[in-house]
């Protein structure tokens, strides 16, 4: 098991190596570059776009739901341990280069957006489908149907085996239990091994949210999303702020490392030993943040299918802003608590890192401090679960040409995943899911690329009809 473990780990790191982290980026500069830098110009109209529904809108939920949507999916364990993983490997640079990365990934969600809406399709059943698969077959032919199909078959094992279901649901309760029971000492035999009743009750209730929500399909999670997102990303920002706030004079020599080990520039790291500290905090960075906000895996623009509207470029510019509220935003915060408090620099690993970063900088008891992040923690995952079984689903009925007993069945099959999760080792599992989150990045950038002209067409037509006074803001 230890040597399938170390391949599926090898497998990983190949996958998300260079070369793949290379062609995101490039396709997020290609794309800033042709519709000139649209993310600082347009910036301000796409907040307030994200706040606003298009009268008269086609669709199934509101631009904002279907952003919560996608925010659910993104906003999750990679903003706390993702970030925390990434400073701790690559050093307090790593957050420099994962801004680069969002500002660049903000070009490359507004053109998912964009082409997500464009394409989209009403199947038999009545649904809005849309997402890579669909911009891939109708944007770039027939031809290129194969990769719509890889990148639903990936899509749809991402979520079942790994990322929607079995790692976070173990977060979930590993979190519980770290809070409630951190010494296990009140267990209960199960599948031939001892867990904590924490695990088991967590994890039988967070099964049956699960259920009573996905199956209501995207009405019901879009419902919940916009609810629950907009509240725990304010909880803990805000926690974040407060830690920022009550140490403010630590603010510049904080801000001063991180830029020092961005470009190698700390005492003694000249020549080749430079060169190695700005490759390693750039990798991590950029990496990290990639995965953290999703910018050109193909996700997100699944759930910004469904949006109500009729403007595409409107649509895609609401999609921009999730990078910006997940990297810019959330990220920043977590990635400054925790170089204020040098929590990456103490030999912890993942959570430890900020539940140190949030018991060194929040003015509350110990214990106070990590219920906090632990509620983050559980809320953050949780809605992940859900985003993901929807992209999962929409992956499953593009292969299944939206056969609705298929996906009853599968519901059901990814509600029992979560079931099990608690009960997993996730290490492999987290591998796996890092595997499939990135063979979806291939096809769905080299869609972007290919139509980056589209885009850019779409984008300049829009804005000409707005300026004429043809377009409804």
């Amino acid at each position: 098991m230890e040597k399938i473990n170390e391949l599926i780990k090898t497998i990983d790191d190949y996958v998300w190596g260079i070369p793949l982290i290379v062609l995101i980026l490039f396709c997020g500069i290609l794309l800033s570059s042709r519709l000139g830098f649209l993310q600082v110009r347009r910036l301000g109209k796409a907040l307030r776009y994200m706040l606003k529904d298009e009268e008269d809108g086609h669709g199934e939920v509101s631009s904002f739901a279907a952003l919560c949507t996608a925010l659910s999916a993104t906003v999750g364990t990679g903003n706390i341990v993702g970030v925390a993983t990434a400073l701790a490997a690559g050093g307090a640079g790593a957050l420099f280069w994962m801004e680069v990365a969002a500002f660049f990934g903000m070009a490359t969600k507004y053109a998912e957006g964009l082409l997500a809406v464009k394409y989209r399709i009403t199947d038999a059943n009545k649904n809005i489908l849309g997402g890579p698969f669909y911009y891939i077959e109708n944007g770039l032919g027939k031809r290129f149907k194969f990769l719509g199909k890889m990148f639903a078959f990936f899509g749809l094992f991402a979520g079942l085996m790994g990322i929607g279901t079995i790692t976070q649901i173990n977060g979930i309760t590993s979190a519980a239990n770290n809070f409630f029971d951190p010494e296990s000492l009140n267990t209960i035999h199960i599948f031939g091994y001892d867990f904590t009743y924490t695990t088991v009750i967590a994890g039988a209730l967070i099964t049956l949210l699960v259920a009573l929500i996905t199956i209501g399909g995207i009405e019901r999670i879009s419902s919940v999303a916009q609810i629950i997102v907009p509240v725990v990303i304010i909880m803990y920002v805000g926690s974040c702020l407060m830690i920022i706030v009550t140490h403010i004079t630590e603010i510049p020599s904080a801000v001063s490392e991180i830029v020092k080990n961005a470009f190698g520039l700390r005492p003694m790291a000249g020549g080749a030993a430079g060169m190695t500290i700005i490759f390693t905090s750039m990798r991590n960075g950029v990496a990290r943040g990639i995965f953290s906000n999703e910018a050109g895996l193909g996700s997100a623009p699944i759930a910004a299918a469904a949006a109500k509207t009729n403007e595409p470029v409107r649509q895609g510019l609401v999609t921009m802003t999730g990078t910006f509220i997940d990297t810019i935003i959330v990220c920043t915060m977590s990635g400054l608590a925790i170089v204020m408090a040098g929590s990456h620099e103490k030999g912890l690993e993942g959570v430890a890192i900020t539940t140190d970063a949030f018991r060194y900088g929040l003015p509350f008891p110990e214990k106070v401090s990590s219920f906090i992040l632990m509620v983050c923690l559980a809320i953050f995952a949780f809605t992940t679960i859900l985003g993901w079984n929807y992209y999962s689903e929409r992956c499953l009925s593009y292969l299944t040409v939206s056969n609705k007993k298929i996906t009853i069945i599968y519901r059901w099959v990814y509600i029992a995943a979560v079931f099990i999760g608690p009960y997993l080792a996730v290490e492999a599992v987290w591998n796996m899911a890092d595997i499939f989150n990135g063979l979806m990045a291939i096809p769905n950038v080299t869609a972007l690329i290919l139509l980056s002209g589209v885009v850019k067409s779409e984008t300049k037509d829009y804005f000409t009809r707005l300026s004429q006074g043809k377009v409804k803001e």
